[in-house]
């Protein structure tokens, strides 16, 4: 298993400056985590939103795995089930050791 570190997410209750919204997901982030030094993504979440209420006042960590399979299998618990997004990536939300972790898989 081989993961690379992406971002770390952390939830927020106001919107920051060039957020995004993802209408599928009913949430807001900034998506060019890329553009810190730090690779902070943040996340305001939606009345309605498919993640759970842990993801709503806790910080996650993301890795880019070849293959989430493993991880899934390694977790504690899943609490939130892969998904497809875009035909582009797979994501998913693990806890492991107290922590979340979200895995994205490249599917392209």
């Amino acid at each position: 298993m081989a993961a690379m570190y992406m971002h770390l997410g952390i939830p927020v209750t106001a919107k920051k400056p060039n957020m995004i919204y993802n209408e599928q997901l009913k949430f807001w982030a900034n998506t060019d985590v890329d553009s810190y030094d730090y690779k902070i993504e943040y996340l305001k979440f939606e009345e309605g939103t498919p993640f759970p209420e842990i993801m709503h006042r806790s910080p996650h960590v993301a890795y880019q795995v070849d293959n989430m399979l493993p991880y899934l299998e390694d977790a504690d618990r899943i609490i939130f089930e892969p998904m497809e997004l875009d035909g582009q990536m797979k994501i998913a939300f693990i806890m492991k050791d107290n922590t979340i972790i979200e895995l994205v898989e490249i599917t392209v």
